[in-house]
Parts: structure tokens; sequence; C-alpha cells
């Protein structure tokens, strides 16, 4: 009795934690408390904290991370629960089905209605760049700095995408500092708007959008979609989906593909994916000089698209008749639809009669694109 007893004993993950672990859990905690208390992103960070907690209790006590096992002698042990899950991630199925689901969400036609905002959008994508040669200066490969430098476009699911495809070994810190900063998005980008523009800016009112027409919207859908094709294949797997999304919603007659799209789908994909993430931020991985480091990087990646975003509106009313407010830059983030909600916010501090939010949507969709066609110009100079 006393021998099972202690063989029980011996089962027990106490033995096996190191402060490594114990840190981590500690990591997870924060970051639960964080989307309970403050309500920052809580259907990402809730799943991907919890994935954190899976992962860090020592894989030899539970086996839920372990992979599949053939020995010599024919037998056979399939992997733990998390390693078939964490396949969604590691081949990168999980981040075009996001884009699925946010597509049949979004509607395209705040920008279709300005779409001189629509360079806002790419002009917050030079954050993606800056950083990429920062992260080169640093030492970085080519294939490293390009995933890193994803991070400024502020899109979760594209930042996994190109670390599964360059650097996987980075992927939990990319993953979880792009879903961090996305996270603070309320904390971040009112400082980085008002150090970067005046008061009589943000007093700025901009006219009323026009209105769009379903046959535009679905016309565009179809073009992105071939333009994408053409111009930068690569990346059609973020694209595609997005656009095959958002002409499920705009078509009208199939509100059935559009529930499942935009809320089945993408709902549990997401739940599966920020478990994966989660699953992947071990101590061992995540507390190194290097991911402390792409951290960092990653801060200031997010600055530089937010700030990119707000001087570009900036430089276009030298030229502009009916000037843009310069709130609206910073929305150029793929953020969706936070920073433009953000921008909306900021821009009624100044006057409570000031609406730009569908003004600030258009770059903002218009970033959702650009992150990805970042992303697949990368995968192409890179591949």
């Amino acid at each position: 009795m006393l021998e099972e007893f202690l063989a029980f004993i011996r089962t027990m993950a106490f033995s096996q934690m190191t402060f490594g672990n114990i840190f981590m859990i500690a990591i997870a905690g924060v970051l639960i408390y964080v989307a309970v208390k403050k309500d920052a992103e809580p259907l990402l960070l809730i799943p991907i904290a919890f994935g954190i907690v899976l992962s860090n209790i020592p894989p030899l006590a539970t086996g839920i991370l372990n992979p599949p096992q053939t020995f010599p002698d024919g037998r056979f042990i399939p992997g733990g629960f998390m390693y078939y899950i964490k396949k969604g991630l590691d081949l990168g199925i999980y981040p075009p089905l996001i884009f699925l689901g946010i597509g049949a969400l979004t509607d395209f036609s705040f920008m279709l209605s300005y779409p001189i905002t629509i360079f806002l959008g790419g002009a917050a994508q030079i954050g993606i760049f800056i950083t990429f040669l920062l992260a080169r200066a640093f030492g970085f490969t080519l294939k490293q700095a390009a995933a890193i430098g994803i991070i400024g476009g502020a899109d979760g699911p594209t930042s996994i995408y190109v670390s599964t495809k360059f650097s996987p070994e980075l992927l939990s810190i990319i993953a979880i500092a792009a879903y961090s900063y996305i996270a603070l998005i309320p904390i971040l980008q009112p400082p980085v708007s008002k150090l970067l523009t005046t008061r009589k800016e943000r007093l700025i009112r901009m006219n009323p959008p026009r209105k769009v027409t379903r046959t535009e919207k679905i016309i565009f859908s179809l073009i992105t979609t071939l333009v994408t094709a053409l111009l930068v294949p690569q990346s059609l797997t973020l694209v595609g989906p997005l656009m095959f999304g958002n002409l499920l919603r705009e078509v009208g007659n199939v509100k059935r593909l559009v529930e499942a799209a935009s809320r089945y789908v993408l709902d549990t994909v997401t739940i599966l994916l920020c478990l994966s993430v989660g699953a992947s931020a071990r101590a061992d991985i995540f507390l190194t000089p290097q991911s402390l480091l792409v951290f960092g990087m990653g801060a200031f990646a997010f600055v530089s698209a937010l700030s990119s975003g707000i001087l570009f509106a900036k430089f276009m009313n030298l030229f502009l008749k009916n000037k843009v407010n310069p709130l609206i830059g910073a929305a150029g983030v793929s953020a969706v639809p936070d920073s433009a909600r953000v921008a909306q916010k900021l821009a009624q501090e100044e006057d409570p009669t000031n609406f730009i939010l569908m003004h600030a949507m258009s770059p903002n969709v218009a970033g959702v694109i650009g992150s990805a066609v970042a992303a697949g110009v990368f995968l192409a100079i890179f591949k």
C-alpha cells in the first residue's frame, strides 16, 4: 500500500516545477486579471492565459503536450490533447479561418465611401518595415525580423501566420506581444495621438460619407481578391478568406453562411488559436533575453505604426481642400474596431458633437488588408 502511495506521489508535478513555470503561471494570472477587471480583449487574453497555465505544468506529469510515439514493438501512444489542438497553429490553418470570420463581420462601405483614407491604412504599415530594419540591426535573421515587424500591423492572426512560416521558435512571444498590444490600444493610442496632433487638428470635422451600394461592395470583394492574387499572391491565403467572408455578407441571401462564419467558425477558431498560442509559451522558450527583446520591439512596432498613420494624415492635409482629422490616421492599424473607437473618443473629448468613427473605420479596415499584403510581400521576398 505504501509503495502504491509513493508511486502516486511521484506522478505529481510539484517536483518538476521550476521557477520559470511558476513565473509564467503568474503572468497568466495577470493577463486574466487585466482581461476581467479592465475588460481588455477578454475573448483573446483569457484563452491565451489558460493556455500558458496548461503549458507550464511540467509535460512529463500531464502529457498534455506530448507528441504521439511509436515503439519498435509496434505499440502506439497517441499525443496529448493540446498537441493536436496546436497543429492548427503550427500548420497555419487557424489564421485564414479567423480572416474568414472577420470578413463576414466587416463593413467595407466606410472605406469605399471615402477612398482617400485607404492611404492611411497603408501608411500605418510603415511601422512594420521600420521595425523589420530595427530587428535586423539587433542581429535577427531576415525571416525573424520580418515576423517581428508584422507586430506593428496590430493584427494577431497575420503575426501568427508569418511566424509559423518564418520563425516558429519565436511564435509564442510574437503572438503574445501582438495580442497584448492590441489589448493596450486604449492606453497606448491616446498619448501618441495627442503628442502628434494639435487641438486645432483634433477639432477638424469631416464631411459625412456617401452611401455605398451593395453592387459596389460585391465588386470590391472580387476585385480585391483578383488584384491581390495577381500582385502579391503570397498574401492570398489571408486576403482570400477575408474577401470571401465579406462577399458572403454582402450578397444578402446566404445569411446562414454569414452567421456560421462570423459566429461559430470565428468564435471556435479564436478559442483554439488563443489556447494554442498560450500553450506555446513555455518558460524555457519565453523567458530568454531574445524573447524580451522581441517584446520590446513589438512595442516599438506598434507605436511606429500609430505614429506613421497620424503623420501621413497631417502630410495629406497639406494638399487636401477638405482636411482629414489626423486622429483617424492612428486607426490605420488592424485592430478593428478598437482603434477607430479610441480615435472617436479622443475627438469627442475636444468636441462632443464631432463624430469621426465612420471615417476612422476606413483606415481601420484598410489596415487589415494592408497588414496581410505586407505579410505577403515578406513571404514573397524571403521564401
